[in-house]
């Protein structure tokens, strides 16, 4: 099928984008997204570009455009997934400008005006220090601002939060002067959940990945229990308004069960 030219597909897509918002008034939407912005490398390679800076910074800017889709869709709480800690590992001339981009990023969506309140979530000292500073100051900065709250998930990884709310809940514990035996023997679910990175009080409804990938790369794990997933082929830099407006369509034709 032959393409129609760019001139005509461009009105075309958002007559179409139009009607598939109406569509959505009314209908059951995520409160809580996780998202997981994969592709950037790839996106520009294929773009031509030598340089995958060029997609680190095609993506960081697409995380504003993002969230501000979020607003408009009245969700409440969003965790972007920007860095793992399995990517710290990645050569110093790859990690320094994609952490660079990030801290960009997050200048940005915590900039005066921005009525978001952001939180960096991950392990923080794995990162260089000037950079953990930059996280810690942009959480401290927005912190009761209201509207969206915003997790950037940066030197994150789900088997690691486990562990490390485990051994919060236990530190907690003994700091108050109870035994670790009498933890460990009624030791539950909530104990856990109250020492996670970000706590579960708004439970995750919905993952969406970028690129074509279908795992959750360590995302969230305790967190996506029941969440609904979303694969998208596209790259992450590439992912658009419609892109977002199919995700909710997905999601609202789904039944939730919760193990039911």
């Amino acid at each position: 099928m032959k393409l129609l030219p760019l001139f005509l597909r461009r009105p075309v897509e958002a007559v179409y984008e139009r009607r598939l918002a109406a569509t959505l008034v009314g209908l059951p939407r995520p409160q809580h997204v996780g998202i997981m912005v994969d592709g950037n490398r790839r996106w520009a390679r294929k773009a031509g570009h030598t340089d995958v800076r060029e997609g680190y910074r095609a993506g960081g800017a697409k995380v504003t455009t993002f969230l501000g889709w979020c607003t408009a869709a009245g969700i409440e709480h969003v965790t972007l997934f920007m860095l793992s800690d399995d990517n710290l590992g990645r050569p110093a001339e790859e990690l320094g400008p994609l952490i660079e981009v990030i801290e960009e990023t997050v200048r940005d969506i915590t900039a005066e005006g921005r009525d978001w309140e952001v939180r960096a979530i991950g392990s923080l000292d794995m990162l260089p220090a000037a950079s953990a500073r930059v996280f810690k100051e942009a959480t401290a900065a927005t912190a009761g601002r209201g509207g969206l709250k915003v997790d950037v998930a940066v030197g994150y990884g789900g088997r690691r939060e486990i562990v490390d709310a485990v051994r919060s809940a236990f530190e907690e514990h003994i700091a108050a002067g109870g035994d670790p035996a009498e933890l460990a023997a009624r030791f539950g679910i909530d104990d856990i959940s109250r020492h996670l990175y970000s706590p579960v009080s708004d439970h995750t409804d919905f993952i969406i990945r970028t690129s074509g990938e279908q795992r959750l790369s360590g995302f969230l794990l305790w967190q996506s229990a029941y969440a609904e997933m979303h694969w998208v082929d596209c790259y992450w830099p590439a992912f658009r308004h419609v892109d977002f407006l199919r995700a909710l369509r997905s999601y609202a034709n789904r039944e939730r069960r919760f193990g039911k």
